[in-house]
């Protein structure tokens, strides 16, 4: 099965989903402010989904992104930094998001790497560190965004589309230029499919591996500021799940759990097919635990798709 098929199916199955919601909501659902609302909803898991989307390629997983995109919210807007922004611009908010995020995958790909924890533990355990620092620092309060500048530029509308949806088109353009077109996104690929190969071949794994969690946490740092310019306020709560979206959004998307392959394609096609299935069942009204049952049934549908695929690949390769 190729890869061009693959991602045929995505399309299908996101028209499909969108017919739905055309027959079932109406105009309430075709119509540019809906359309708007599902790309916006779409835009942050969708980021954090492309750092996500590198992690597994090689191999890995990162538990923490949701926690660490909540984190890097409340840092972002806690009062010392918005004094700061309005002294020298409203870019000390997003270098300090980004910092943050940047540097708590950094954390993770240390112990990883160096440290020789399994990412399951060493994400899990960041997941729970840095939702507990971002409380200590909140209060438990949230933390309401009070610098103009900032939403002069993050709540604009560029063609009619927010400006975080724009951010996710760049976000996600680079994120395939770097994995299909650079070094990087090719020595990503080969980790994930076989590591002692690479090593051989002379990767520097350890220093690759740093590097992808640095890079999935920044992406949670690009995702806090997201959520800044679309909520107004930074909270402890921000990201909640939102590991579990973006690896479903990945999984469902093409990239293979084992690693060794990634694609950023089928993670956006994922996202949208998440976003447009939630607001489907927003819109007609259907309990938020139905929703959840469904999103389940899709995972496991592409995990077994997953494992069909690859049964069929290695027989036509004998």
């Amino acid at each position: 099965m190729g890869p061009a098929l693959r991602m045929g199916g995505l399309v299908l199955a996101l028209v499909l989903l969108i017919v739905v919601g055309v027959a079932t909501g109406g105009e309430r659902f075709w119509s540019f402010g809906n359309f708007t609302t599902i790309l916006s909803l779409a835009a942050v898991i969708g980021v954090v989904s492309i750092g996500m989307t590198f992690v597994i390629t090689s191999g890995g997983i990162d538990l923490s992104v949701g926690s660490v995109l909540g984190l890097a919210s409340i840092w972002a807007s806690t009062l010392a930094t918005q004094y700061a922004a309005e002294d020298y611009g409203w870019w000390v908010i997003v270098v300090t998001a980004m910092a943050v995020g940047l540097a708590a995958g950094l954390i993770n790909g240390a112990l990883i790497a160096y440290g020789k924890v399994p990412a399951f533990i060493a994400t899990l355990a960041m997941l729970a560190a840095a939702r507990g620092l971002a409380e200590i620092i909140a209060g438990r309060r949230t933390q309401i965004v009070d610098v103009d500048a900032f939403f002069d530029v993050f709540q604009a509308k560029p063609l009619g589309l927010p400006v975080i949806v724009w951010i996710f088109v760049v976000v996600a353009a680079a994120g395939w230029f770097l994995l299909n077109r650079t070094t990087f996104g090719r020595r990503t690929v080969a980790v994930g499919g076989n590591p002692e190969a690479s090593r051989l071949a002379g990767i520097k794994i350890k220093r690759h591996t740093l590097y992808l969690y640095g890079l999935s946490g920044l992406a949670a740092g690009i995702g806090g500021v997201m959520i800044l310019a679309r909520t107004t306020a930074g909270s402890s709560t921000n990201g909640s799940l939102y590991e579990l979206d973006a690896i479903a959004a990945v999984v469902v998307g093409g990239t293979l759990l084992v690693g060794g392959r990634g694609t950023i394609t089928g993670t956006v096609l994922g996202v949208l097919i998440f976003a447009t299935l939630t607001n489907v069942f927003v819109i007609n009204n259907i309990d938020s635990s139905v929703q959840a049952i469904a999103k389940g049934a899709i995972i496991v549908g592409a995990v077994l798709l997953q494992q069909w695929f690859a049964s069929r690949e290695r027989v036509s390769t004998t």
